[in-house]
């Protein structure tokens, strides 16, 4: 069945100007990778049927991360340049056959849901269209010795965006005549479409819909989230949870460890993640994790932690802010904690969404003192630093 408007989101670039030791679009802004977001936009807009994500060969295992949740198609890979990626996209979809199709970069992850709307609007009423953002600045055309050429007039000039929206079949047919012609240097979309014959036309981009490209964009974004979230907040955790008999193991920090006693807990009695729950919480002074997950509602009964703090971030992100740091800090005698510390960071990371430097786990004994030196359980100890955006008390 035919779908009305489809989007192809280019990802498959290396990024080689952010100064990254990794593709710039699975960088973490805001705690979440700069992908994410980006398809995020397309796949929860109304008017948007299937988003195509077209990515590098190699980057498989990261991409499944990052767009964990999402409802997309099949990732496709991409060629060796950008416009060779949106072919793939683009004869990737003559299943689907999209009346409209929108091509946007990646690297563009703040497009609002207004822009991708006039963006459908514009293909649907032109074939062609892009957004463009009026130059403010006085432009001037200079010569191979960098002397002025001329002074351009800046009320006829516009930056260029994405998504650019298209006819489908009129884009597709305009790369397949630039591969047959060996043009591989256009631009973008529309560049190639102008050279196919067709009109283009510009509507009103927006300025917040920014290109992340060097590592400048980047510290601009950081520098300006850290001025928007300003409330920056710390809360604390604390659970405990005794051995019960039986059992062959226990959940801690997310991660499941060899012991030959189980926790006793209404949930899966993970002390780790409970106590990262309520840091959390207690941050955005949201009640407990026994507030919103009672002992007495049969519901959480087995339940994984990882909803709990999952839950908690997502809490977080509702008020518009982020999580900064989570720490935690676990009390027993056994099982060994080290051997498995970094697995249980990089399982926090990925629950709360956050790059491993923002986790830290650590782990001592309680001395043989009281129950916790006597081995009857397990306690944890945790904090969570957020951010949230300033309101005056």
């Amino acid at each position: 069945m035919a779908i009305r408007v489809a989007a192809v989101v280019v990802a498959a670039g290396r990024g080689t100007r952010t100064g990254l030791d990794y593709p710039k679009q699975y960088k973490v802004m805001g705690g979440s990778p700069m992908v994410r977001e980006s398809l995020r936009a397309f796949a929860e807009h109304p008017e948007v049927n299937f988003v195509l994500p077209v990515i590098h060969s190699e980057d498989g295992a990261r991409f499944a991360a990052a767009a964990e949740g999402l409802q997309l198609g099949q990732p496709v890979s991409g060629g060796a340049t950008r416009q060779g990626s949106v072919h793939a996209g683009l004869e990737a979809l003559t299943g689907e056959a999209p009346e409209i199709v929108l091509v946007h970069d990646a690297a563009r992850p703040f497009t609002s849901q207004a822009l991708i709307s006039r963006a459908i609007a514009a293909a649907a009423k032109s074939g062609a269209a892009v957004p463009g953002v009026a130059v403010t600045d006085t432009v001037k055309l200079v010569d191979e010795r960098n002397g002025v050429a001329a002074t351009l007039n800046r009320a006829a000039l516009r930056t260029v965006q994405t998504p650019q929206a298209f006819a489908y079949p009129a884009l597709l047919d305009a790369h397949r005549r630039a591969a047959a012609a060996r043009r591989d240097d256009f631009p973008d979309d529309a560049a190639l479409v102008e050279w196919a014959g067709f009109k283009v036309t510009v509507f009103d981009g927006e300025r917040g819909n920014m290109k992340m490209t060097t590592s400048e964009d980047f510290a601009r974004i950081d520098r300006d989230a850290q001025i928007a979230l300003a409330d920056i907040r710390t809360g604390i955790g604390y659970d405990i949870h005794a051995f019960d008999s039986g059992g062959d193991h226990v959940w801690l920090g997310g991660v499941k460890i060899a012991h030959e006693r189980k926790l006793s807990g209404h949930s899966d009695a993970d002390v780790a993640l409970h106590a990262l729950t309520d840091a959390v919480l207690g941050a955005l002074a949201d009640g407990d994790i026994g507030v919103h997950f009672p002992p007495s509602d049969e519901k959480w009964r087995g339940a994984s932690s990882d909803k709990f703090l999952k839950f908690a971030v997502d809490r977080v992100k509702t008020r518009g802010g982020i999580i900064s740091h989570l720490d935690v800090a676990i009390v027993c005698e056994a099982p060994k904690i080290s051997p498995r510390r970094d697995e249980m960071r990089a399982r926090i990371a990925e629950i709360a969404g956050l790059s491993l430097d923002r986790v830290g786990v650590k782990a001592t004994t309680n001395e043989k003192l009281g129950a916790l030196g006597r081995a009857e359980g397990i306690a944890a100890y945790a904090t969570a630093t957020i951010r949230l955006p300033w309101t005056m008390p």
